[in-house]
Formats: C-alpha cells, sequence, structure tokens
C-alpha cells in the first residue's frame, strides 16, 4: 500500500544573484504584503477615505509590523538565538523565517493608531478596512513556511500528513517521517475567517472598529488549537505554550472590546472615513476626540454649518457691509430757546393783572 501525504518542497531557494539568495519565503511575504496593501487601499476608499493618506499610513504600519512580528518570534524562541552555541546575529536573519503573527498584528496596530490619533482620523475604521485583508495575507504567508518547511506540528499518518526532510525535523522526533501541516490549517482557517468577516461586515454593517475586532477574535480562537499540535520549541509558562496564553488573553479582551463598541456605537454612517485626506494634510492637528464621537453627530455638525445663509442672515450681512463707518462726535451746539407756548403766555399776562389789583 503507498502510504500518502504532501511531498516535501523540492527547493527552498527561488534563483541567485550573486551571493544573494531569493527565498520562496520572503517571495510569499511581499506578495501578501502587496495584496493586503492594494485591497485594504480599495476598502478604505469605499469608505470614503482617502489612497494617498491611507497609503502614507499603510507604509509605515508595514514596515512597524514586520518588525514586531520578527521581535515577538525572537523574544518567545530566544533559545534559537541566545546561549552556548547560538548566534545572536541569526535573530536579524528575517529571510531564514521566524515572524511571529502576534508581533505583527500588535506592530502594525500601534504605527496606525499613533498616525490616526494625531491627525484625528478614526483609527477603528481604517483597521477595519484592513481586518479582511489581513486574512488572505496570512494565509498566503503561511505557504512560505512550506518552503522553508517550519511550523508543522506532531507527526501523523494521515494522508495529508507533510513529509519533512531530516534536515528539519525537531530533536527527538527524527525517526519519524509525517507531521500535521499547521501552516496549512491556519491558512485554510484565515480563508474562512475573511469570507465570515466580510458577509457580517455587510449583514450587520459593522464600523467603528467592530470589523478588525471580529478579525482579532476569529484569527486568535482558531490559532489557539493550532499551537497546541505545534511542537517546535517555544517558551513555556506553567507548561503551556506561550502562544496559548497569548492567544487567549487576547480572545477574551476582544470579547470584551467587541460588547463595548457594539454599545458606544449602534449607528453607522454611508462614509465613515470621509474627510481623511483633508486630516491628513491638515498643518495643524485635529483633536483626537473625534473618535469618541458618533459619525452621525458628526456629520450632522457639519451640515449645519455648510449649511447656506437665511435671507434675513443675508440681509444682516448687507447692513452691516453698508453702514458708514464710525466718525468722532462734534461738540454739540447750544439749543435754540423754544418760543412760549399760547398757553403759558395766557397764564403769564393772567398772574400780572393779579398782582396789580
Amino acid at each position: 500500500m503507498i502510504g500518502l501525504f504532501i511531498p516535501p518542497p523540492p527547493f527552498r531557494d527561488l534563483f541567485h544573484i550573486g551571493a544573494l539568495n531569493i527565498h520562496m519565503y520572503s517571495l510569499t511575504m511581499v506578495t501578501a504584503i502587496i495584496v493586503a496593501f492594494v485591497w485594504s487601499t480599495r476598502r478604505v476608499v469605499q469608505k470614503g477615505g482617502d489612497a494617498d493618506a491611507f497609503e502614507s499610513i499603510g507604509l509605515v504600519a508595514v514596515i512597524c509590523g514586520v518588525i514586531g512580528a520578527r521581535l515577538y518570534h525572537v523574544i518567545t524562541q530566544a533559545e534559537w538565538y541566545f546561549g552556548p552555541g547560538r548566534d545572536p546575529w541569526n535573530a536579524l536573519k528575517i529571510w531564514d523565517g521566524g515572524l511571529g503573527v502576534i508581533g505583527s498584528i500588535i506592530g502594525g496596530a500601534l504605527a496606525v493608531w499613533l498616525l490616526c490619533r494625531r491627525k484625528g482620523i478614526s483609527t477603528g475604521d481604517v483597521a477595519d478596512a484592513v481586518a479582511p485583508t489581513l486574512l488572505v495575507a496570512q494565509a498566503i504567508g503561511r505557504v512560505g513556511n512550506y518552503f522553508n518547511q517550519e511550523a508543522f506540528g506532531k507527526p501523523t499518518t494521515l494522508p495529508w500528513g507533510l513529509k519533512v526532510d531530516p534536515a528539519y525535523r525537531p530533536a527527538g522526533y527524527s525517526q519519524y517521517a509525517t507531521f500535521h501541516p499547521t501552516f496549512l490549517y491556519e491558512g485554510i482557517w484565515n480563508l474562512i475567517g475573511c469570507a465570515v468577516i466580510l458577509w457580517a461586515e455587510r449583514r450587520f454593517k459593522l464600523q467603528h472598529g467592530k470589523v478588525i475586532t471580529l478579525y482579532v477574535m476569529w484569527y486568535s480562537f482558531g490559532r489557539f488549537f493550532i499551537e497546541l499540535i505545534r511542537i517546535d520549541p517555544v517558551t513555556m509558562i506553567l507548561g503551556v505554550r506561550i502562544n496559548n496564553w497569548t492567544d487567549g488573553i487576547i480572545f477574551l479582551g476582544a470579547i470584551a472590546v467587541f460588547v463595548l463598541l457594539m454599545k458606544r456605537h449602534p449607528t453607522n454612517v454611508d462614509e465613515p472615513l470621509a474627510g481623511m485626506g483633508e486630516k491628513w494634510r491638515a498643518k495643524t492637528a485635529v483633536p483626537a476626540v473625534i473618535d469618541n464621537t458618533d459619525a452621525a453627530d458628526i456629520e450632522a455638525k457639519d451640515a449645519v454649518d455648510n449649511a447656506a445663509p437665511t435671507k434675513a442672515e443675508e440681509a444682516v450681512d448687507i447692513v452691516e457691509d453698508k453702514e458708514p463707518p464710525n466718525e468722532p462726535a462734534e461738540p454739540n451746539e447750544p439749543a435754540e430757546p423754544n418760543e412760549p407756548a399760547p398757553q403759558a403766555a395766557t397764564s403769564s399776562t393772567t398772574g400780572k393783572k393779579k398782582k396789580k389789583a
């Protein structure tokens, strides 16, 4: 009987340019970033946002996301890079693999939050535009794990088990040939999650950070169970992989945030990112309290401010424009004496006659 399994990758390096090796892992990472970036830009525009403003924000977020992903990987798997017989400089060799998704989310999210807060742009709605694209990007990036023969799980004899070359099998597992392709499980989970989130966004008209929170809930929930069958060495806390602790805490926190957002923002608007370009290009920062104001109230206020003046207001403006400037007052002239009234004269004559009598 011929055993069924997923064969190991036929190659790891795509091609060589002198001493520079172009890895398939790097190619999948770049492809994932481009797909997410282009799709996110379109979603921002659909929400009334500005493409140029988002591209500036997105570029910083990508850089911070990659840095955060590498830092998270190095911190949680420090024994790979530090200690006897280890070379700390290998921590900088990102092309050899090793990016923590949780770290990329944290790094990218901090960058978006800081930039949007500085310009008074709704951080939640920008993140909502990015959320489903992240799941697709992560699914593409997991293909790189296949070519690097990493991020697989426990040994298995299932027909979709991944055959791993002996050089890449962890210590203590050299006698096993096929393992759970956990990167494949996560990729499928992410694609399903993308479809579910897009449906929920349209069905319930989710805005104001609810979509990105739903993404965090979906990803952390699935990743928690996938981590249970991973066997790559990682920091342990109370006998549990640190990634399980992280995923569990993030999932519970996301639930609380989602409930809070549903109560805080029960309404929605057609274009939650309207005015994004003007705010981004403004020289002075717009107060960040805009995130705490319902978008419908903002639109209503803008409508009042931009409303055409009434006829009465126009008339007042015309009168004010025509009113002559104030001139210095002239000194008062003495008033001419008034002629006595006839009644007064009669009274005076009568009084004189009485005196003579």
